[in-house]
């Protein structure tokens, strides 16, 4: 546990997330093993990130996109200004106004929210405050935008 908050404060810190290797197939729904993500990071996918309220977890691109081909995933861009989608994207709520669209997202805490940004900062931020917002099943991108089109995947709107 002190490795993944060490990890978690490097991260914050330096305000890039680690970008995953490029090599997917790209476009939504692309060839790729599908993992179980169903669930939370118990699935084996991903990774946790301890806040102070709890923890979210980090996901790749690929799983990610495996994520999205499951449904039942909700997709929030945090990122401001827009600089495009990730195909699939049910939200668009800048990071710092997640607090004042709580309508907009679901009453059941236990809902699958994943967010994403440009870099991953913005959304690593706005998955802090969903946690802190009581959600117990947060979602991040590593690396944001910028490491789902390393991946070999593409964005709408760009």
């Amino acid at each position: 546990m002190p490795f993944v908050i060490a990890f978690a404060l490097l991260v914050f810190g330096c305000g890039t997330p680690d970008t995953p290797s490029a090599g997917s197939e790209g476009g939504s729904g692309g060839d790729g093993v599908a993992r179980n993500t169903a669930g939370s990071s118990a699935s084996g996918a991903g990774e946790k990130v301890a806040v102070a309220d709890g923890s979210y977890t980090r996901l790749s691109p690929e799983e990610l996109r495996d994520a999205l081909r499951g449904g039942d995933l909700l997709l929030v861009n945090t990122h401001v200004p827009f600089a495009g989608d990730i195909t699939g994207t049910d939200l668009s709520i800048p990071y710092d106004e997640i607090e004042g669209n709580l309508e907009r997202l679901p009453a059941d805490k236990g809902a699958r929210i994943a967010v994403y940004c440009r870099s991953g900062s913005m959304s690593a931020s706005a998955a802090e405050t969903l946690v802190g917002l009581g959600y117990e099943n947060v979602w991040d991108l590593a690396g944001g935008m910028e490491a789902w089109e390393a991946a070999g995947f593409r964005l709408e709107g760009a």
